[in-house]
């Protein structure tokens, strides 16, 4: 499989049934599409949406359904739409059970950047940093490597998203959980070495003596 599918079978094992999950824009709205047949987790999105889904098909859009990035996208029944305030009452306010967003870089102490493309305009943060503070849970989905440059650095050089800490990193190569003292190893992706993991990181990772490999099905 492709190391976005990978990622995102990885992050969905972490979704319970009845949870209230924010999806970000890009690699993590891939996740909905891994869940359990007999799951029933409820996505919201921040520019106003409980129980959005996939278009059933071509030719069902509705330029007035879309998710935070524009995407068209189809609800389910017993979907319900509010405005922007409620939406973001519900994100500051702490009930989202889980955030899952893409990232630029994580640093060592779990600190998120993922708004700032360097040289590219921007229009800001958006609902990121409403996200990373409010929600009970932060996933971050992403390559653990872009360019040939490491995401996991060190200390983050881009405009941070929020001072607080990630739950937890998701990316092709592992799945790593911040901590007081550090990023650490909980699983490497199938096929992957721990030395490999810590050649495409550039800071230093707490490994455990034993390092499982994740749990994928094909």
């Amino acid at each position: 499989m492709d190391e976005k599918t990978l990622i995102a079978k990885r992050v969905a094992l972490e979704l319970q049934d009845g949870f209230l999950v924010n999806l970000g824009i890009g690699l993590p709205t891939m996740v909905a599409a891994y869940l359990p047949n007999n799951m029933n987790v409820f996505f919201q999105s921040e520019n106003g949406i409980i129980g959005m889904a996939a278009l059933p098909e071509q030719g069902f859009a509705l330029g007035d359904l879309t998710d935070a990035g524009g995407a068209f996208i189809g609800a389910l029944p017993g979907a319900c739409a509010f405005d922007s305030a409620t939406s973001f009452g519900l994100i500051r306010g702490g009930h989202l059970d889980v955030t899952v967003l893409g990232g630029l870089q994580v640093d060592q102490s779990g600190q998120l950047a993922n708004w700032m493309v360097p040289g590219k305009m921007v229009p800001g943060m958006g609902g990121a940093m409403d996200l990373v503070s409010g929600a009970k849970r932060v996933i971050v989905a992403m390559q653990h490597t872009a360019k040939g440059k490491s995401k996991i650095v060190q200390k983050c050089t881009l405009p941070l998203t929020s001072v607080r800490r990630v739950d937890l990193i998701v990316t092709d190569l592992a799945v790593l959980q911040p901590s007081d003292e550090g990023l650490i190893l909980k699983e490497t992706a199938p096929g992957v070495s721990i030395d490999q993991v810590k050649a495409a990181t550039d800071c230093e990772l707490i490994i455990p003596a034993n390092v499982p490999e994740m749990q994928i099905t094909e």
